[in-house]
């Protein structure tokens, strides 16, 4: 099975999208000759380079039926391209029906939300204990369902491409903003609700007493939505007379994963600000609750988890519905003590 032109269509979160990384990479040792296109969220584009895809194309369109011309438009644009073969990450509807209407010969997906007869080779998904938990092997496992990879590798630790050119860049980037780039990142928001986030207080004490025992400062980064929450964190630290600059809302994707490349540590909750500390090789401490730390936790050696083992958790909601027991039982003690632990093991 040889194809020369590969479109792959990229999952939508920042997080599903860090978890496809070592997919990708299988993709691009496998057709090491084919050119990779890659149909992405704008959102996403940035965590990709040239040793994953050679080219990105934009999907800016509403999900579900919403937006149909559109998507028949784009349908119409991708078949410019002569693409021989689509592997499609996402489980949605939407992304095989846009393959489908592109006429791609050879579309590869798992058979789920309805979408079978829209694939060539609609491919059965694994059931519960066939593969390994993280999410990062569902994908992989889709890969050798298809027949394109023989077997499923050993991934321990997922890593962005080019770690020491972004390095190289987040320091460039701080300096044009006459900072330094001793920090200890701090990410206190999660898009997915607030039942995953941690007490902003909590953040703030245990960056800051990070911060004292490593001689840096706090950089706090955060969406444009959360930026009052960020705010939150800031006013912690200036009275706590911490040095501190907040970022939310001030970089694009990119710009965030280079400047937190320079940071000594990165204190996050479970979103996709940890999946980027984490594929970076920062030392990373998260505090999960409401959500499933086998499944979509960070990995490698510097990553660390923090959570208090409720019965209702890992309950997967969006806001608590009682009283935020899971967070609340963690003690910003015990997220410096493991960045304290991380911070020497990376530099032992």
């Amino acid at each position: 099975m040889e194809f020369r032109r590969i479109l792959i269509r990229a999952t939508n979160w920042v997080g599903d999208a860090v978890m496809c990384i070592p997919a990708l990479a299988e993709i691009r040792s496998r057709f090491p000759d084919a050119r990779i296109t890659l149909l992405a969220r704008p959102w996403v584009s940035g965590l990709y380079d040239s040793s994953l895809v050679d080219d990105i194309i934009p999907y800016h369109l509403a999900r579900g039926s919403k937006d149909i011309p559109a998507k028949w438009r784009l349908a119409k644009e991708l078949r410019k391209h002569n693409f021989d073969c689509a592997i499609l990450l996402p489980n949605s509807f939407d992304a095989a029906a846009i393959v489908w209407a592109a006429r791609i010969p050879t579309r590869i997906g798992y058979a789920r939300d309805g979408r079978g007869l829209l694939l060539t080779d609609p491919i059965t998904p694994p059931k519960s204990g066939e593969i390994p938990e993280h999410q990062r092997y569902y994908y992989l496992e889709l890969l050798r369902r298809a027949g394109l990879i023989d077997r499923v590798p050993e991934v321990d630790a997922i890593r962005l491409p080019g770690i020491p050119y972004l390095v190289k860049q987040g320091r460039e980037l701080l300096r044009k903003l006459d900072l330094n780039d001793d920090w200890i990142g701090v990410s206190p928001g999660a898009a997915f609700g607030t039942a995953k986030r941690w007490l902003p207080e909590r953040f703030a004490e245990a960056a800051a007493e990070i911060a004292r025992k490593t001689s840096t400062g706090v950089a706090i980064f955060g969406s444009a939505d959360e930026r009052e929450l960020c705010r939150q964190v800031k006013q912690l630290l200036d009275a706590a007379g911490v040095q501190n600059h907040n970022f939310a809302g001030e970089t694009k994707l990119d710009e965030f994963i280079a400047i937190a490349s320079t940071c000594t540590a990165f204190l996050t909750n479970d979103s996709g600000a940890m999946h980027i500390a984490s594929a970076l090789g920062i030392p990373c401490v998260t505090v999960f609750g409401a959500t499933d730390h086998i499944a979509t936790g960070p990995t490698g050696p510097f990553a660390r988890i923090i959570r208090e083992p409720f019965e209702c958790a890992p309950c997967q909601l969006r806001e608590c519905p009682i009283d935020h027991r899971c967070m609340k039982a963690v003690e910003a003690s015990r997220v410096v003590k493991e960045a304290m632990e991380l911070i020497q093991l990376k530099q032992a």
